[in-house]
């Protein structure tokens, strides 16, 4: 009597699905944008803001997917 065994796939389940990359690509193109408007604004929007030029330098220099 001939008997299968069934096949053990070794496929991985994928990390992130297609929507979640998606949601993280279009993430880090909004920190990119808000981050270059911010390195626009002058001194006294920043003021208006709240914003000190430590807190604005510190924010400018991380990276998009930070």
């Amino acid at each position: 009597m001939d008997r299968a065994l069934p096949r053990i796939r070794s496929r991985r389940t994928p990390r992130y699905s297609l929507l979640q990359l998606w949601q993280l690509l279009r993430l880090w193109q909004t920190r990119a944008r808000t981050r270059r408007q911010l390195a626009s604004l002058d001194d006294r929007l920043l003021a208006d803001a709240g914003i000190s030029p430590g807190e604005r330098m510190e924010e400018l220099r991380k990276p998009f997917w930070r």
